[in-house]
């Protein structure tokens, strides 16, 4: 017997987990999660190398998304009148959120109004970011996933941890165990004795979501993209169960942030080209769906879109952040990235994770929060999401830049240990003698330190630097001591 209650999350927003130095030495240790994500990601960036290597104009189409991009987001507010017309036209609804409060309120009285207790949901990140399901659940309404990592994520009462494969932190057969235990609950359980294999495990899944399909009144989505030219929305995936939400219930309700507007249908084919090799490394997606507004006799005939900003004006308003809204959530960026590999999408506590959420998140949040602050420093600055990103979105460079905003943050509030070390840096390389002091002082620990090569850990609170970091001691005799030694030449 199923509950129209879903699984609920673990307690709290994503906002309320500490920073990413704490949560990314908590995911470390956790080997299951590193032997799931190493096996992942290595498979998907495989797939997607060999299928961008196919395409001789590769790179002139990254430019050429990138170009169309940055053109919509100059004329954004042009294209978005432009797509409201046309999708009124065709008989459809558009609604207008500034935050994720008055979206929230606009889907639960739209869901409401259908005389719907439950929806079926096609995967959608702005729905996660904006707590779509928490807000259904408080107004008494069930909002079932339907993609399959999305339903093991809700069924295992779980957060989301990739962008394109929510699920990617569990094995096989944590997922039989989740549905082995949970299913029951909320509506058909699995079959006995269900093994671990793929087909075994997406089995049970079609069999749980077939009675929610067939007696969902409405459904919820995003959209990959919408266009401005034709009022249409478009949505890629890859396992028909969007298929089943855009056509069976009455009353259909997109979600999707600003940014996902293109000019004209002519520039969907560039990123129809772009998109499936670097997420899932397919030529196409197996299924693509498309509709522009209301068709009597087939499909919902009442269609309503909610364009949400939530801070992407904000972001807008960034000539070195605003690169950001061209992503296209490939997650090309996380499968190359060696700290997402390691330590997963919960240690960034943010609905983006990855090098994408660490530009994405602290600008469509603000740098507030110790969660948003320690973003921009969750990477190495190797580059290797530069170098996937199908729409060239600078991430390195945007990294930079948002470090310096927080740096510019501290130097405004109460004395911070960092912005202390660099005007104490700055004191000391002000004046060559205070430096020639430190210089000895420096040469001096090394002698005493004989053969050591590194410096261990040191008391607080240098101690929060240096317990994670192997620092080289410093040599024996500087560079002006040996010149003046060796050469006889002035200090």
């Amino acid at each position: 017997m199923s509950t129209r209650r879903t699984p609920a999350p673990p307690p709290g927003d994503l906002i309320d987990s500490p920073a990413f130095p704490v949560n990314a030495k908590k995911q470390l240790a956790n080997t299951q999660l590193r032997r799931n994500l190493g096996h992942a990601t290595r498979t998907i960036r495989a797939k997607r190398a060999l299928r961008a290597s196919e395409v001789p104009q590769w790179e002139d189409l990254r430019t050429a998304a990138a170009a169309i991009k940055d053109k919509t987001m100059r004329h954004l507010d042009e294209y978005l009148i432009q797509f409201e017309e046309n999708f009124t036209k065709a008989g459809g609804h558009v609604h207008w959120a500034r935050d994720a409060e008055e979206a929230n309120a606009i889907i639960v009285e739209l869901v409401k109004a259908s005389g719907a207790d439950e929806i079926v949901k096609i995967k959608s990140m702005v729905t996660q970011e904006i707590d779509m399901n928490e807000a259904l659940e408080e107004n008494g309404i069930a909002a079932w996933e339907t993609d399959l990592a999305e339903l093991i994520v809700q069924l295992g009462h779980d957060r989301p941890s990739h962008i394109l494969v929510p699920a990617i932190h569990r094995n096989r057969s944590e997922i039989r165990e989740i549905f082995n235990r949970e299913m029951g609950t909320y509506g058909t359980p699995p079959p006995p004795n269900m093994t671990n294999d793929p087909p075994v495990l997406a089995g049970a899944a079609r069999l749980h979501l077939r009675e929610k399909f067939l007696r969902a009144k409405t459904a919820t989505s995003g959209a990959n993209f919408i266009i401005a030219e034709t009022g249409t929305i478009c949505i890629v995936e890859s396992e028909g169960n969007g298929r089943m939400c855009l056509t069976l219930p009455d009353t259909l309700i997109s979600v999707t942030g600003i940014e996902k507007v293109l000019p004209t249908f002519a520039d969907l084919e560039v990123f129809m080209r772009l998109l499936p090799r670097s997420s899932t490394g397919e030529r196409m997606n197996p299924y693509t769906s498309m509709w522009t507004g209301v068709t009597p006799g087939d499909g919902p005939q009442n269609i309503h879109i909610v364009l949400v900003d939530n801070g992407r004006t904000r972001v807008l308003s960034d000539p070195d952040g605003r690169y950001a809204l061209r992503c296209i959530r490939c997650s090309a960026c996380l499968n190359i990235c060696p700290i997402y590999e390691r330590v997963g999408g919960h240690a960034y506590g943010s609905v983006y994770p990855g090098p994408i959420g660490s530009v994405l998140n602290p600008q469509l949040r603000g740098i507030g929060h110790p969660i948003d602050k320690s973003l921009p420093f969750a990477s190495s600055l190797c580059g290797a999401c530069a170098d996937v990103c199908p729409v060239k979105i600078p991430i390195p460079d945007m990294l930079v830049h948002l470090r310096h905003k927080v740096a510019d943050a501290k130097r405004q509030g109460r004395p911070h240990m960092e912005p202390t070390v660099m005007l104490g840096a700055k004191f000391v390389f002000g004046k060559a003698g205070r430096f020639h002091l430190v210089e000895k002082a420096a040469n001096a620990v090394a002698t005493v330190a004989g053969d050591k090569q590194y410096i261990g850990p040191m008391p607080w609170p240098a101690s929060l630097w240096t317990r994670a970091r192997d620092i080289p001691m410093p040599p024996k005799e500087s560079f002006r001591d040996w010149w003046a030694r060796t050469r006889g030449g002035a200090k």
